[in-house]
């Protein structure tokens, strides 16, 4: 069984083909021509300002309302240098991004998930945990979440944020995969929602490249400038090198093509998944995402994550360990399948070696 070629359904990475490098080629030239001993030079820790202020006009907001870094991770770790004590209370949704529990058990908070559903949080349950407790924050990916693939729907959207209002705590909206939408209709953000209180994330990883290393944080500007001196402390100011060719392939009109460019590639891959899980896994339950990188399937009772990643294993398919994904336990059923990176055909394939492996383990 071996002798197959391995699929890897383990990390959500961009496809390589996606990757604009003829177009990044020119364009540093330019951008070296243009801003070279700027982009050489350190520079204020909020970020190069051509490029602040590019975001800020792109967003609807004022340039200090704009802070980057590198990548959106880093960003979400200054926050909590700036925001949290030991022992402080943080919300997530369960599952959230594997990344983000760690970073929040590195600063030693509390983590208390809010269980997530097709459409959002669990409302009743996040009210209940705000009857007992207030957190410093809610950590969100409204759009396309990772690891589910849920989007929030717009009226769960508004009552998050009545509550944020009622109870006083921020909202930390993270949003990477928001304009990778292939159907649908978008939903406000939380920042449209609530600008006052929310901070919104958002980086090029999933648009330009992950090499790039450049997240944004959308907020109030007396709080960025505080997580700005955080990041001077860090790093002095962040990778001007990357951020002014970013600039520059931004300046020139070119991430609109691009993300449509993604759209195309990205939404026949969705479709094989959706479709192999039909084929294949008839009884799944599955999240059916409108875009992103990720669709979540729940497998069937008494079927362990762990069992059918070892079963899995020895058919050359390697998935993710779905236990990673809660803050508080639970997951022993959960898997998450990042498709972007495979062709419609290695999805296909994928997927059929799933089936097979869950069979077996419910054969046992």
């Amino acid at each position: 069984m071996s002798d197959r070629q391995p699929i890897n359904f383990t990390r959500g990475v961009p496809a390589i083909e996606s990757f604009p490098i003829d177009e990044l080629i020119e364009v540093a030239t330019a951008a070296f021509k243009q801003h070279g001993a700027a982009m050489m030079q350190y520079g204020p820790a909020l970020g190069f300002a051509a490029l602040r202020e590019w975001l800020a006009q792109w967003q609807g907001v004022q340039p200090n309302q704009v802070l980057t870094g590198n990548g959106s991770l880093e960003l979400f770790d200054f926050l909590c240098l700036q925001l949290l004590q030991p022992g402080d209370l943080v919300f997530t949704e369960s599952p959230t991004y594997d990344r983000t529990i760690t970073l929040l058990r590195r600063h030693r908070a509390t983590v208390v998930g809010i269980p997530l559903e097709s459409d959002g949080p669990n409302i009743a349950g996040l009210e209940a945990e705000l009857k007992k407790h207030v957190p410093k924050f809610f950590y969100l990916i409204p759009d396309f979440q990772n690891p589910s693939g849920a989007t929030c729907s717009g009226a769960k959207r508004r009552r998050v944020v009545e509550l944020a209002e009622q109870y006083n705590f921020t909202l930390i909206e993270d949003a990477p995969y928001r304009l990778l939408r292939y159907h649908g209709r978008e939903e406000p953000t939380l920042f449209t929602l609530a600008p006052h209180r929310t901070l919104h994330m958002s980086s090029f990883t999933k648009l330009l490249g992950p090499g790039v290393r450049l997240g944004f944080m959308l907020g109030e500007a007396d709080l960025l400038l505080k997580l700005a001196k955080v990041a001077e402390d860090t790093y002095i100011s962040p990778g001007y090198v990357a951020h002014g060719i970013a600039y520059e392939w931004c300046r020139r009109g070119l991430l609109p093509p691009q993300i449509e460019k993604l759209k195309a590639l990205y939404a026949p891959r969705l479709a094989a998944c959706l479709a192999a899980i039909d084929k294949y896994m008839p009884d799944a339950q599955a999240t059916r995402p409108d875009g992103g990188f990720f669709v979540s399937v729940t497998l069937p009772a008494g079927v362990l994550t762990t069992t059918v990643r070892a079963g899995a294993a020895k058919r050359n398919l390697n998935l993710a360990d779905g236990l990673a994904f809660f803050p508080n336990g639970g997951g022993e059923r959960f898997l998450r399948l990042p498709y972007c990176a495979l062709t419609p055909e290695q999805i296909d394939e994928g997927i059929g070696r799933l089936a097979e492996t869950v069979r077996e383990v419910r054969a046992h």
